[in-house]
């Protein structure tokens, strides 16, 4: 292996910090953090679809502990007047719900983070609860804004102006709204959409919430206001009311699931496991409006054998998991495989392992896994979206696959991808359409059905059961044409041929589009390869290195089997330098392109921490790379 150049600093100091002067060009990137349950996730839900009202774009990412509850976690948000895909790592505004959002956890046995105060901007924010009784001296940092806001007493002032009593207990649950009011206070932003929001999550029912919530937003709007001695740096600046879009936050779980529902899947099975449940749960509670049912089953082997047989039987049928769920379904990936059943689809969100490994973090750490999902040898197809449109269409088009090659398809997804938000004004459904592949038709009803019958594609036709004159038997042993198990040689070669043409028939049937994409300038300077959920961090990147005047393109690998070996070799040949990314340790998309086309890519920027790369980290590695390459880059920035 080559040697490991890691680099484990600390942002924003790689780069020197962000100056003021961007601080006008209507961006933010915005931080809460706190102990697991302390409401930070509403507080920046509703933070980010407020500003969405706004006519601005979002990206939202979470990062929490595998307990389930007292641990930290932080949301960041990123704001923007342009289209963004991926996070930053300098924060521009820090929300900090307790001491160790700021410190990290000093106190504990074994310290796992140094907290955040370090990626605040010169210039930047941050607002803490006065009641952490924090001295500015020990933030060691005299160039940012510090806030001290007395979440309490502007509860209790709010509370009190809506004319009700103050219970602790019971009003306590609006400090989220605190922090939302006071965000919204310091960057210019009037807290309209804010209530609005509320109206709409609770309803006339509960409008008396609404209105005790409106007054504790407008309590804390005033006070920060006059804690404002100055303007504060960051501002946003809302798009013309008479212009803004209509947009909506998904995220990518949730593209997955409307995928399923688009393509006509009538049978989920899953058994719960971070990340790949969000997708499931969401399933379960649309599922009363759409023809699908939902299975919570025993066991991950119980989900794919039902989805197995739920696509044997004719149905459009999926399950989701996790790698180790993904581990202990192999023998029914091989049995859809040998039994030529029209699916499942089964999409593998990668998380950190090996074994129980980092639950709730991420990483593209499952490829190889993917690609050889069992013993023995099977065509089954294995493809990977990389931002939420992708989710949406590889996932519709999954079924299409399972359908017209008669296989198990794999849709590779990971933590990253799940849990991120993107601002989007609709999910385009119009280009994609439902297929089948070939069906038995019998002529008088009197032959035999041939199942498993030898053709030029591989593709035998089906019939589901029920379907007269399409009766058939099949085994998970090798077995003849008719079905029947055989161990003769001349059947079970020709079988085999059979089953694996069906790779060169998909090779030759999907478009180069929907298998892989360079984007960007052909005749760049600099080409990275990448796959999956790196692809935001990339698009944001490039971007910014383009308008440095880096010349630099990116090679994007959406199908990983059957391999695109002529596409993908014709552009790498053509390249003139060649930086590979990858959320791995190993570097799994170098070692699958060098198998398949004898190129190694020998510049790499690698990350393994269990941590998803940012904008930021990228642009460090490729110009890194670009300033004298420095071989395999492991990058970790906490």
């Amino acid at each position: 292996m080559p040697p490991i150049h890691r680099e484990t600093t600390q942002f924003p100091q790689v780069n020197g910090n962000v100056s003021r002067a961007s601080f006008t060009q209507n961006r933010l990137s915005w931080m809460i953090g706190g102990p697991q349950g302390s409401g930070i996730n509403v507080s920046a839900e509703v933070f980010a679809k407020a500003c969405l009202r706004f006519g601005l774009n979002v990206f939202a990412n979470i990062e929490y502990h595998s307990n389930i509850m007292g641990r930290h976690s932080f949301f960041r948000v990123r704001i923007s007047e342009n289209e963004i895909h991926s996070h930053v790592e300098p924060v521009d505004l820090l929300l900090a719900l307790d001491r160790e959002t700021i410190f990290g956890d000093v106190d504990a046995p074994y310290q796992t983070h140094n907290g955040h105060i370090h990626r605040i901007t010169t210039g930047g924010g941050l607002i803490v609860d006065s009641e952490l009784d924090i001295d500015p001296e020990e933030l060691g940092r005299d160039d940012i804004h510090i806030y001290s806001l007395p979440y309490e007493q502007v509860l209790r002032e709010g509370v009190a102006r809506a004319g009700v009593q103050f219970q602790a207990r019971r009003h306590d649950i609006m400090r989220n709204m605190v922090s939302v009011a006071a965000s919204f206070a310091l960057v210019g932003l009037d807290t309209d959409p804010i209530i609005a929001i509320l109206r709409e999550r609770l309803g006339e029912r509960r409008a008396n919430l609404v209105d005790l919530n409106a007054s504790v937003i407008e309590v804390t709007h005033g006070y920060m206001h006059s804690l404002l001695e100055e303007p504060f740096g960051p501002t946003l600046t809302p798009a013309p009311a008479n212009g803004r879009p209509h947009r909506a936050l998904v995220r990518g779980a949730e593209a997955v699931a409307l995928g399923k529902l688009h393509a006509g899947c009538s049978f989920q099975t899953y058994y719960p496991i971070a990340p790949a449940t969000e997708e499931s749960v969401f399933l379960e509670r649309i599922q009363s409006e759409f023809p699908i049912v939902v299975l919570q089953a025993e066991d991950e082997i119980a989900c794919i054998n039902q989805a197995v047989g739920a696509a044997f039987g004719g149905a459009r049928a999926a399950t989701s998991t996790a790698g180790p769920g993904f581990a202990l379904m192999l023998e029914g990936l091989g049995l859809a495989a040998i039994t030529e059943t029209p699916g499942p689809v089964v999409c593998l969100y990668q998380r950190g392992g090996p074994s129980t490994g980092l639950p709730t973090r991420g990483g593209q750490t499952d490829l190889r896994l993917a690609l050889q999902p069992g013993h023995g040898e099977f065509p089954h197809i294995v493809i990977a979206p990389g931002d939420l449109q992708e989710c949406f269409d590889l996932t519709f088009e999954a079924f299409n696959w399972g359908d017209e090659y008669q296989l198990p398809v794999v849709v590779l997804l990971d933590r990253h991808l799940a849990n991120s938000n993107w601002s989007v004004d609709g999910l385009r459904v119009d280009h994609l359409q439902a297929r089948s592949g070939p069906r038995y038709e019998p002529l008088d009803g009197n032959g035999k059905f041939e199942r498993h019958s030898i053709t030029e594609s591989g593709v035998s036709p089906r019939s589901v059961p029920g379907e007269l004159g399409g009766e058939f038997v099949t085994t998970s042993d090798e077995h003849t044409t008719y079905g029947k198990i055989s161990e003769s040689i001349e059947n079970r070669m020709e079988q085999m041929e059979k089953r694996m043409r069906k790779l060169d028939t998909i090779a030759a049937e999907v478009p180069d589009r929907l298998r892989y994409e360079l984007h960007g300038d052909p005749e760049a300077d600099f080409t990275v390869v990448a796959w999956g959920s790196t692809k935001g961090a990339i698009q944001d990147a490039l971007a910014s290195l383009g308008r440095r005047g880096i010349s630099a393109n990116y090679l994007q690998l959406r199908m990983l089997r059957p391999f695109p070996a002529e596409g993908v070799a014709r552009i790498l040949g053509e390249a003139k330098n060649l930086i590979l990314v990858e959320d791995n340790f190993t570097g799994q998309l170098g070692r699958l392109i060098a198998a398949e086309t004898g190129i190694s890519i020998e510049n790499r920027v690698l990350k393994y921490d269990g941590r998803p790369f940012s904008q930021t980290e990228v642009e460090h590695g490729v110009e890194r790379h670009i300033a004298g390459g420095v071989g395999r880059l492991v990058l970790s920035h906490p």
